[in-house]
């Protein structure tokens, strides 16, 4: 397989391969987002990324105990 026109490569190791930190920091992705993989009929391998960001705890600013809450109101999607 040719290197040409690469963006990047990494090892795999036990089953696990890396995603390069240039193409994780293009693609934003970040812990709890997903890979989707695709094999086309030609043999071109494509990997699709499913953000994860509703759910998570990355924009949680905590909660001090002194306001109240609807909890079914407020805080169920």
């Amino acid at each position: 397989m040719s290197r040409d026109g690469a963006d990047s490569e990494s090892k795999v190791s036990g089953n696990q391969a890396n995603i390069p930190a240039r193409i994780r920091r293009e693609l934003d992705i970040d812990d709890g987002d997903k890979l989707r993989w695709h094999v086309e009929d030609d043999g071109t391998l494509r990997v699709e990324v499913v953000q994860q960001r509703s759910g998570t705890f990355s924009e949680f600013d905590g909660y001090d105990g002194d306001q109240e809450t609807a909890v079914t109101a407020d805080h169920d999607a």
